[in-house]
């Protein structure tokens, strides 16, 4: 009989001792995730000699020449119909303010090209006629 009172005694101490302890929750970590200053830019884009511009609805920014600029202007050279013809472009780029007093007041630096879409031809072609 001793034996059952002190095991029960030792349960409802152990009882007891559990049920008073706070528990803390403990949140699971969730992995902070940093925001990219990247944007994605729909525009045209135009480039002459050593300037470039991404013109869309609202913005006009300059483009930093570098090494993905000048790839993006190789991929829409064969697509310009003249020397002022803009082309549109999908970009992800970094807008930032121009540092040098000359030119737009912000400028994209591209950073990866995301899509050229292909354009609509302006020139209907004649059908033609067979007269056999």
């Amino acid at each position: 009989m001793k034996t059952k009172l002190f095991a029960l005694l030792i349960g409802l101490f152990m009882f007891s001792a559990c049920g008073d302890e706070t528990k803390e929750e403990i949140e699971p970590a969730v992995p902070e995730v940093a925001q990219d200053s990247l944007t994605t830019i729909e525009a045209e884009f135009i480039f002459l000699a050593d300037a470039a511009v991404l013109k869309g609805r609202s913005f006009i920014y300059g483009v930093e020449m570098d090494s993905v600029s000048r790839e993006l202007i190789k991929k829409v050279e064969p697509l310009k119909r003249d020397e002022f013809d803009m082309v549109p472009v999908v970009v992800r780029a970094k807008v930032i303010e121009n540092p040098r007093q000359e030119g737009w007041d912000e400028i994209a630096q591209i950073r990866e090209i995301l899509e050229i879409p292909e354009r609509q031809t302006d020139s209907v072609e004649a059908p033609v006629i067979n007269n056999n």
